[in-house]
């Protein structure tokens, strides 16, 4: 991987932005290469739109805007329609499979869904699907690898939850490698 370009988005307090940072967090301080992070999301404090855009390089990145993602990672709808577009052919389509109804989409296009939300809600606590769609993503796209990933995690959330993010997490990534197993 020299460059790898890739979009989150879903609505406030899904933890889109959280997931964004992690990944970056993940590849630019445990992994020693480079990554940016921009990010966008309406005044609402919740179900407004959110998404970030993380480039990940084994280089320095000279400019930190995403137009042509390689990844697109949608947990809403909304966001799976704004973006969808802007997807490179060939590119990933990882989606939360209880929000998003891809339909019919360019077959150059490989898509990995995965029901984050309900995966979450089986651990306890909704509010994970975040760490579940990270640890989803990372699996399917290998971006990192899983102990960079995990470190990642570690690093960025708050004490005493390690427990509930890292069983998140696992789930994610299990799941995530079934998928890649069965769809390539």
């Amino acid at each position: 991987m020299t460059t790898q370009e890739v979009r989150l988005g879903g609505f406030g307090g899904q933890g889109v932005i959280l997931a964004g940072l992690i990944l970056g967090r993940a590849k630019s301080i445990f992994d020693d290469k480079f990554a940016t992070l921009t990010q966008d999301f309406g005044p609402e404090a919740r179900g407004g739109a959110a998404s970030c855009a993380v480039i990940l390089s084994d280089e320095p990145i000279l400019y930190p805007n995403v137009f042509t993602p390689d990844i697109l990672l949608a947990m809403s709808k909304g966001a799976y329609d704004k973006y969808i577009g802007g997807l490179k052919k060939d590119g990933i389509l990882v989606v939360e499979e209880d929000l998003v109804d891809v339909g019919d989409i360019d077959p150059s296009i490989k898509v990995y869904k995965c029901p984050a939300t309900r995966f979450a809600e089986e651990i306890g606590r909704k509010i994970v699907l975040n760490i579940v769609m990270y640890g989803f993503l990372c699996a399917v796209t290998g971006l990192i690898s899983e102990e960079t990933a995990r470190k990642g995690v570690e690093a960025s959330i708050p004490k005493g939850t390690e427990k509930l993010n890292f069983a998140a997490f696992e789930k994610g990534y299990q799941y995530g490698l079934e998928q890649k197993a069965k769809l390539g």
